[in-house]
């Protein structure tokens, strides 16, 4: 489906080392000083899900495929990135292109990585953050302002449309002056749609990145995670406390002595299998199955997705022509074995246009063009 997710925060607070350690490669910069990543690196990633995995070791598949997310590892912004400072407009345009933020936040001690700030406050380098984000869309609603101001005074619906834009706006407006950030704003549907074409940076979904190091893994009550829980809490975010140093060392390790290696720390997955599975989840997205003998894959469907538009994820025609789709649940697949069984106990359906995609549906469709 092509969404992405951009993983922005101060400099040196661990993105590029992050980001190596989704991708599985060494495709991004990671050194002590600011500014290290100039362009914006791009990792496709795998989306784990044990059910995939299942089914192929019961179907035996030529080909076993999972659905993936794109990451983005966007440049360290700083104080004035707004105004241009560290060459934020640039690095401000990459966020805009993006479908969600992970914004990581330096919860660790190490004197030998230089903070931006010369200090350890990941309450202080989110609002930083924060605020050179809503100040970019505040720039970016005050010009849209003048515009919807002119065509106001148009006759007829042109000018109706503008007057309920203007109206939008100034409330938008306000709410950035006020330090709201467009996520946590009341807009109704209707609201968003009329300033959708803004892209508005601080109106994207948002999780947060407690970025620690490998002793804080384990604590219960470490505070500097404790704060970034409660920030997210305040507005319904989620979070994920990952190290990405001991993430960069599990990415290099084979499959038996990555297991090793995670209950020697206390850990049943790695931590960056929680980040995908959350950033997946963030962006409202599920998961249908496809099994055979010739390919096992997991497709991407957006939560509440009808049928035929599931179908049109694999081919455009499969959409166009679609009459009906069989469906199953995985776990009855995998617990009966064939699709001959799972019919027999009655639990295969034969879904119309109208049926409403379920994460872990396994779906055959057909179709006629």
């Amino acid at each position: 489906m092509g969404l992405s997710i951009g993983i922005v925060g101060l400099p040196n607070v661990g993105k590029s080392t992050l980001f190596n350690a989704l991708s599985g490669s060494a495709k991004a910069q990671a050194a002590n000083y600011p500014f290290c990543t100039i362009d914006p690196n791009v990792g496709i990633v795998p989306v784990p899900d044990a059910r995939l995995a299942a089914l192929a070791t019961l179907f035996k598949p030529d080909k076993t495929t999972p659905t993936t997310l794109e990451f983005v590892d966007i440049a360290g912004l700083v104080a004035g990135a707004s105004k241009g400072e560290g060459l934020g407009n640039q690095f401000l345009s990459h966020i805009r292109q993006v479908d969600a933020v992970a914004h990581v936040l330096r919860c660790f001690d190490d004197p030998d990585v230089v903070h931006v700030a010369n200090r350890v406050d990941p309450r202080g380098d989110r609002d930083v953050v924060e605020t050179e984000l809503m100040l970019k869309d505040l720039e970016s609603v005050e010009k849209r302002r003048e515009r919807a101001q002119k065509n106001a005074k148009a006759p007829g619906k042109a000018g109706e449309v503008a007057k309920a834009e203007l109206e939008v706006l100034d409330r938008v407006k306000a709410g950035l002056e006020a330090g709201t950030p467009v996520r946590l704003q009341k807009l109704t549907a209707e609201d968003k749609a009329l300033v959708g074409d803004l892209f508005l940076l601080t109106g994207k979904p948002v999780l947060y990145v407690a970025n620690v190091d490998e002793s804080q893994l384990s604590a219960k009550d470490d505070p500097r995670v404790a704060e970034v829980r409660a920030m997210a809490e305040a507005e319904g975010a989620e979070v994920v406390a990952i190290s990405g140093k001991v993430e960069s060392e599990i990415a290099e390790l084979g499959e038996e002595d990555r297991k090793e290696f995670l209950a020697g720390l206390g850990l049943t997955e790695p931590g960056l299998d929680r980040l995908v599975h959350t950033a997946y989840h963030l962006l409202g997205l599920i998961t249908y199955f496809t099994s055979g003998g010739e390919e096992c894959r997991a497709w991407t469907v957006k939560r509440g997705s009808l049928a035929p538009q599931a179908a049109g994820v694999i081919h455009t025609d499969f959409e166009k022509g679609f009459i009906k789709a069989e469906v199953m649940r995985c776990e009855d697949l995998l617990a009966y074995k064939t699709e001959a069984a799972v019919k027999e106990k009655g639990l295969l359906r034969i879904e119309g246009k109208e049926y409403v995609v379920q994460d872990g549906d396994v779906m055959h469709f057909r179709f006629n063009v």
